[in-house]
C-alpha cells in the first residue's frame, strides 16, 4: 500500500518534468509513468477501501481483495503489468464478492447496494484496463468506483437523517447517469464526458443540498472539521465535473478533471474521515486538535497553484503537482503525531491515577 502511493506520486510528478530521485533505473520510471492512475487509484486507495470494508465484514476471506491489490500495484511498480493487471481484476472482483456479502447481512440498505454498484464499476474499470483500453474508457469507470464508495459512506454516516422522499430518487437518477456516462465514454467520449461531468456536478449538488455538514459546520471540534473537510470536497468535485465535461468538449481541463476529482475530492473525504475511521480499522487513538486544519488548507493551496496558477505556467504547475505530494506526506505526518500525542497525553493520565 505504501510502495503504492510513493510509486503512484513519483510517478505524477515525472509526468509534469519534476526532479524526483529514481533509485531504481529510468526504465523503472518509464514503468510508474505509465500506471501512475493504477497505482494510486487500484494499488492504493483500492487497498485502503478494501481493508476498511475487510474489517467491517470480520472475516478473513475478505482479506483477499486487498492482498490482491496490493500484490497488483507491486506488480505493476516492478514492471509486470498484465500480472498486475489481472491481480486488479481478481482483488475487483472479491471486493464485489465481500460488498454482496453485506448487502445480504444488511437486508439491503441504500448505502450496501451502492458500495455493491460502486464494486462493479471497479471490477469494470479494471477489466478493461487489463484487456489494454485507454484512459477514456477505464478511468471513469474507476473514479465511479471512488465517488459512489464515498457516496454510500455519506449516506451511511447520515442515514437516520431525515430527507425527502424525492432526496432518495434524485440520488438515483444522478448515480444512473453517472454510470450511463463511465458506459458512454469508452465509445463516445465526448458524448460521455458530457454526460459523467454533467453527474458530477448534480451529485456535489446533492451531497450539499442534502449532508448534515451544513449543519455540523457550525458545531465545534471534530464534527465542524469533518464538515470543513466535506464541503470543500464536494466543492472540488463540481470543479471537476465542470472540468471534465469542458475536457470533453476539447478545451485543455484534464489536469483539472481529474486531480480535482482525485486530490480535491477523494484526498479531502480522507482527511475527514481519517480522524474516525483510523481507530476502527487500526486501533489507532488519535488526539485531535486544530492542527489537523493545517494540511487540509494545504491541501487546497497546493490544487489552486497546480490548477489555476498553472494554467498560465508550467513550472507554476509543477510546483503546485510538488505541494500536492507534500501535502499527502504533511497529513500522514500529522496523523502520526496526532497518535503519539494520545498516548502521551492518555499514558501520563493513567501514571498519574497509579499513582
Amino acid at each position: 500500500m505504501t510502495v503504492s502511493l510513493v510509486a503512484g506520486v513519483a510517478g505524477g510528478l515525472w509526468r509534469l518534468g519534476v526532479a524526483v530521485p529514481d533509485p531504481l533505473s529510468f526504465a523503472w520510471t518509464g514503468q510508474v509513468l505509465l500506471v501512475h492512475a493504477a497505482l494510486m487509484i487500484c494499488g492504493f486507495l483500492g487497498t485502503v477501501i478494501g481493508i476498511e470494508r475487510a474489517v467491517a465484514v470480520k472475516h478473513r476471506a475478505a482479506f483477499l481483495a486487498p492482498l490482491a491489490s496490493g500484490s497488483g500495484a507491486l506488480c505493476l511498480v516492478l514492471g509486470q503489468q498484465a500480472a498486475g493487471a489481472w491481480l486488479g481484476v481478481a482483488a475487483a472482483v472479491s471486493f464485489l464478492a465481500v460488498n454482496a456479502v453485506v448487502v445480504r447481512r444488511q437486508h439491503a440498505a441504500a448505502h450496501t447496494l451502492l458500495l455493491l454498484v460502486g464494486a462493479a464499476a471497479w471490477v469494470t474499470g479494471n477489466v478493461l484496463f487489463a484487456l489494454g483500453h485507454g484512459g477514456n474508457a477505464v478511468f471513469p469507470w474507476w473514479f465511479a468506483f471512488l465517488v459512489m464508495t464515498i457516496a454510500a459512506e455519506r449516506l451511511e454516516m447520515t442515514r437516520l437523517m431525515r430527507r425527502r422522499p424525492s432526496a432518495s430518487v434524485t440520488l438515483h437518477v444522478v448515480l444512473s447517469l453517472l454510470l450511463a456516462g463511465a458506459a458512454w465514454s469508452g465509445v463516445a467520449p465526448r458524448a460521455g464526458g458530457l454526460v459523467y461531468g454533467t453527474a458530477l456536478v448534480l451529485l456535489a449538488a446533492w451531497l450539499v443540498t442534502f449532508d448534515v455538514a451544513r449543519r455540523t459546520v457550525f458545531a465545534h471540534g471534530i464534527s465542524r472539521y469533518m464538515a470543513v473537510c466535506l464541503l470543500g470536497g464536494y466543492a472540488w468535485l463540481g470543479i471537476a465535473g465542470v472540468a471534465w465535461a469542458t475536457t470533453a468538449l476539447g478545451w485543455a481541463t484534464r489536469d483539472a478533471a481529474l486531480h480535482a476529482l482525485g486530490l480535491g475530492f477523494v484526498v479531502s473525504m480522507m482527511m475527514g474521515h481519517a480522524p474516525v475511521v483510523l481507530p476502527a480499522i487500526a486501533r489507532v487513538k488519535l488526539q485531535f486538535g486544530a492542527f489537523f486544519y493545517l494540511p487540509l488548507a494545504a491541501l487546497h493551496l497546493s490544487l489552486l497553484m497546480r490548477l489555476v496558477l498553472g494554467t498560465f505556467s508550467e513550472p507554476l504547475r509543477a510546483a503546485g503537482a510538488s505541494f500536492n505530494a507534500a501535502t499527502i506526506g504533511f497529513f500522514a505526518a500529522t496523523v502520526a503525531g496526532a497518535a503519539v500525542a494520545w498516548r502521551l497525553q492518555h499514558g501520563a493520565a493513567g501514571a498519574r491515577k497509579t499513582q
